[in-house]
């Protein structure tokens, strides 16, 4: 039975209600977030700065079977402290709200894909079955990477930088969790390039021979592009 063609406004109707239920979402998640903040900052945000953090044990189990002392990370020489005076409130809302859009992602993905599924045509709905769960897969992967991967290494490298004995390192929190969020939420995002190429090849925009021919620039593009954006300088970002 074929769906009935929607006008324009009811269009715009279905999406308003579809960005509606996608907010309220986000807004109980949020609200969640911000009520646990406490837990969420000792347990989450802050623990990759910690020599007890799970990466950490591995590469120091890592360096003990292989016998190199120098994966075993045992000290972070850093303090962190708040310059500013809605310094602690402004990043309990910013990582609330990172955390919220992080947690309700496969549901906004589901919902968009509820918007735009009766627009497809049948066999652009069987090529895309699978894309909500994929996209949230991936998105997860992403996201554990950055945390667990280039959150941990990040912060080693930089608290234990020094160019000189006299400056000692005192991060201000409005950076590190600035850092934190990029590269969690950024990992996640980029992750998503797999989705993105599958639907743009499905729809003709890119093409195997197209993507053969001009990889090589794409690397380079990539590489110029990782080293502008990097929130921070060392070799893992």
């Amino acid at each position: 039975m074929e769906e009935k063609e929607m006008s324009f406004l009811e269009h715009l109707e279905e999406l308003r209600w579809h960005i509606m239920r996608s907010v309220l979402a986000l807004a109980v998640l949020f609200g969640l977030a911000m009520y646990f903040s406490k837990e969420i900052f000792h347990y989450i945000i802050f623990a990759p700065g910690r020599p007890d953090f799970v990466t950490f044990k591995w590469l120091c189990a890592a360096g003990e079977k292989l016998h190199i002392e120098g994966m075993c990370i045992t000290s972070i020489p850093m303090k962190i402290q708040s310059r500013f005076l809605m310094g602690q409130f402004t990043m309990q809302m910013t990582s609330s709200a990172v955390i919220a859009l992080i947690a309700g992602f496969p549901y906004i993905a589901w919902e968009l894909w509820r918007f735009v599924k009766p627009g497809l045509y049948n066999n652009e709905k069987r090529g895309s079955r699978g894309a909500v769960f994929a996209s949230s897969s991936l998105f997860a992967i992403g996201v554990s990477f950055g945390y667990f991967v280039l959150c941990p290494m990040s912060i080693a490298f930089l608290a234990n930088y020094s160019i000189s004995d006299m400056i000692s390192n005192e991060f201000d929190i409005t950076s590190y969790v600035s850092t934190i969020a990029i590269l969690v939420f950024g990992c996640g995002i980029l992750f998503q390039l797999p989705v993105v190429i599958y639907f743009l090849t499905r729809i003709g925009i890119l093409t195997p021979v197209f993507m053969r021919y001009y990889r090589r620039h794409a690397a380079v593009i990539i590489l110029i592009i990782g080293a502008l954006v990097t929130p921070t300088a060392d070799p893992f970002t």
